[in-house]
């Protein structure tokens, strides 16, 4: 019974990263990790790509950006800003905030207003880790 549960387990975490879309090979650039970070959800995103997360001192374009923000955190537009620089084109931000009612919740409204201000439109939100809400946001392809 316990290599069955240890399986589904595994399912469920490479789960987490497949509800955000990721797909083998992308690369994902990781900024604002704290020690309250989900880690099943960091380790489905590495075990589905296939590549470990790079940090804020990457210098080159990633696929995706996964961005931890808590309400605390300061300047979500300037932080929003500062992953588009790193993204290739079609690439995403998964705004990763705490879900309501958790220290740190940021309001669904200032996130919206927030990426719509830093020229990002929102996709989809889901519910991305046990505390944890993501929000996808995408550049317009007009942009280019």
């Amino acid at each position: 019974m316990n290599v069955s549960a240890t399986a589904g387990q595994a399912q469920g975490e490479r789960g987490l990263a497949e509800r955000l879309g990721l797909k083998a090979g992308q690369v994902v650039q990781e900024v604002g990790w704290d020690e309250d970070s989900d880690e099943a959800l960091r380790q489905s995103i590495e075990e589905l790509t296939g590549n470990e997360m790079v940090d804020e001192d990457y210098e080159d374009v990633v696929d995706v950006v996964l961005l931890w923000w808590r309400d605390e955190d300061g300047d979500l537009f300037d932080a929003l800003s500062d992953a588009m620089t790193a993204l290739a084109d079609g690439g995403q931000i998964w705004l990763l905030t705490p879900k309501a009612g958790r220290d740190g919740h940021v309001e669904p409204s200032d996130i919206g207003e927030d990426a719509a201000t830093a020229g990002l439109s929102q996709t989809s939100s889901v519910s991305a880790a046990r505390d944890w809400s993501g929000t996808r946001l995408v550049a317009p392809k007009a942009r280019r």
